[in-house]
C-alpha cells in the first residue's frame, strides 16, 4: 500500500508518545463514509476510530485538531459521537467553515484506516442505520414502502438503538486493548505531552 505524503506541520506542535493516546481524550468519532469494500460481498460505510486519530499527522491540519477540541469537549468517557451530532452542534453545519474541513478530515482518516495507520472498528451499516446516523440526534428519518405507501419513522429511540449496537461492536472489539489512534500524534497547541 502507499504511505500517504506527510504533510508539513507548524513547529508549535508538540508531538505525543508513540502509540499513547493523550489523557483526557476517550471519546470516539464514528462517520459514515462512501462505501469500499475490502473483501469480496463486504461493504464498509461507516467507521468509529479514536479521537486522538484526529491528531495524526496525516490528518489535514490544523483541521483535525479543531474538530478534536471539538469532539472531546465536555463528553463522556468512550462516548462515540457521530459526525452528525458535530454538525448539529455547530449550527446545522453553519459553524463547520470556523472548525474544518471535515470532508477532508473524513477522507484522510479513510485513507489512514485503509493504509493501516490506525485501529477502526469498521462497520457495514443497514441502510436505515447508517441515515439514522448520518442525521442530527434530534431527527426523524421516514421510509414509505412503495408497495403499500404506508410510512415508517425512525426517530431519537431507533438512532440510540444503533449507537448502542455500534457500542457493543466496539467493546468487543476492544477486548484485548483500545483502538490504537496512530503514532506520532500532534500535541494540540497550548499542551504539553
Amino acid at each position: 500500500m502507499n504511505e500517504p505524503s506527510k504533510p508539513s506541520l507548524p513547529a508549535e506542535h508538540e508531538r505525543v508518545p508513540d502509540g499513547h493516546q493523550p489523557a483526557g481524550m476517550p471519546p470516539y468519532r464514528l462517520f459514515a463514509h462512501e462505501p469500499y469494500y475490502p473483501l469480496p460481498a463486504r461493504e464498509i460505510n461507516t467507521s468509529v476510530v479514536a479521537a486522538a486519530c484526529l491528531l495524526h499527522p496525516h490528518i489535514t491540519q490544523p483541521d483535525g485538531m479543531r474538530i478534536h477540541r471539538k469532539l472531546v469537549r465536555g463528553r463522556r468517557p468512550g462516548e462515540i459521537v457521530p459526525l452528525a451530532t458535530l454538525t448539529e452542534e455547530l449550527g446545522g453545519g453553519a459553524h463547520w467553515g470556523e472548525v474544518g474541513d471535515w470532508e477532508a478530515v473524513v477522507a484522510d482518516i479513510v485513507r489512514l484506516i485503509r493504509n493501516q495507520g490506525c485501529d477502526a472498528l469498521s462497520l457495514g451499516l443497514a441502510p436505515i442505520e447508517r441515515a439514522l446516523l448520518c442525521s442530527g440526534p434530534d431527527s426523524t428519518v421516514r421510509v414509505v414502502d412503495p408497495a403499500t405507501h404506508e410510512c415508517t419513522s425512525y426517530g431519537p429511540p431507533e438512532r440510540a438503538a444503533v449507537l448502542n449496537q455500534v457500542r457493543h461492536h466496539l467493546t468487543w472489539a476492544e477486548a484485548a486493548c483500545c483502538l490504537w489512534p496512530g503514532d506520532h500524534l500532534l500535541s494540540p497547541p497550548g499542551t504539553r505531552p
